[in-house]
């Protein structure tokens, strides 16, 4: 299958923004070394794809709050079929089924960027003085020569850390500048990827389905590490759109799990180890109850005397009196009286 059309969409997208940070007079010229007007277009070509993608991310979230109201199943029916994983499997898809759920909607967004990430690489991949089809996917001859001298603090955007040293001299480009930008970009790109996934997680928790918890790890820690390799072979102006991609995840997410917030049975407060429960509900101030303080009788001491406004006495100080009872001084009914003089010595007169 031709991937033709994607290279036109996204050339197209591409000279567009570049036309019009053009027209509103953004200077082609480098300024601080860097060629804003083709910096610009990279970065509002993932705006321009963002929004476009977004009501897919809200289908997404709701997609993962669907999931998570059906932990609890999920868990009873890993309990049920405990060494029985074909059962297990067959049970699972028919509670997705019956609930309307997708366990594979949280990677839709993902595998529908794909292709303008690879799209964009291999536009970005064509800038080279020494290519022959310049006005390919829509190009002009000088929009091409613009793009193959467009820069980012003196480094050519369509160089990489892998670059040959003769390509770098057909960029007209140091080597170390070249490597020390891309490796920075490049660590960027990783760490971002990886906060991305985090902060998801954070919110939501590990799933109980393993499938849907092998995808959590594979874009925790398996797409991360991947970009530590393939970094290498990325154009500077493919890792500028990876890391504004992930700059605009972070901040889109904190907006849609604010509005969409998970259910409280969510693990929250930190990043579990797959298959950890969660953690016990803490107080306001952040830390568990006491036994002693909720039930002290439960707990196997005596309870301390409270003093005044339910603070103990201090040190030195008077136990109160027991309150007498009148009632039970008082003789029976019929009783003979008791004498309290009686039994004591005479008063001597004098």
């Amino acid at each position: 299958m031709s991937l033709d059309w994607i290279y036109w969409a996204i050339s197209w997208i591409l000279l567009l923004w570049h036309s019009a940070w053009d027209a509103i007079g953004v200077s082609a010229d480098a300024v601080l070394g860097t060629n804003w007007s083709w910096i610009l277009a990279i970065i509002f070509l993932v705006v321009t794809l963002r929004v476009i993608l977004f009501p897919i991310f809200v289908k997404q979230i709701k997609s993962q709050r669907a999931m998570q109201a059906l932990q609890p199943q999920l868990k009873a029916l890993q309990e049920k079929h405990k060494g029985d994983r074909e059962t297990l499997q067959k049970e699972m898809m028919e509670l997705y089924r019956k609930e309307k759920a997708n366990p594979l909607m949280g990677c839709l967004p993902i595998f529908l960027q794909a292709p303008v990430f690879i799209g964009l690489f291999h536009v970005l991949r064509r800038l080279d003085p020494a290519n022959q089809g310049k006005t390919r996917y829509g190009w002009t001859v000088e929009q091409f020569e613009s793009a193959t001298h467009a820069r980012l603090f003196d480094v050519p955007i369509a160089g990489k850390f892998g670059s040959s040293a003769a390509e770098l001299a057909r960029l007209n480009a140091s080597g170390v500048s070249v490597k020390v930008l891309a490796g920075v970009l490049v660590a960027i790109m990783i760490a971002t990827t990886y906060l991305t996934s985090r902060q998801m997680i954070l919110k939501t928790g590990w799933a109980e389905d393993p499938q849907q918890r092998m995808i959590q790890r594979l874009m925790l820690y398996g797409i991360p590490a991947s970009l530590l390799v393939s970094g290498a072979i990325f154009p500077i102006g493919v890792v500028i759109y990876w890391v504004t991609n992930n700059l605009f995840t972070l901040g889109q997410q904190q907006w849609v799990l604010r509005k969409y917030p998970p259910p409280p049975t969510a693990t929250m407060g930190r990043l579990p180890k797959p298959g950890e429960s969660a953690p016990r509900r803490t107080t306001a101030t952040g830390s568990r109850r006491s036994t002693d303080a909720r039930n002290p009788v439960q707990s196997g001491k005596p309870a301390k005397p409270a003093g005044r406004f339910g603070r103990s006495k201090a040190n030195g100080a008077q136990p109160e009196k027991p309150a007498v009872d009148t009632k039970a001084l008082a003789p029976k009914p019929g009783a003979k009286p008791v004498n309290p003089k009686k039994g004591r010595p005479a008063k001597r007169q004098g």
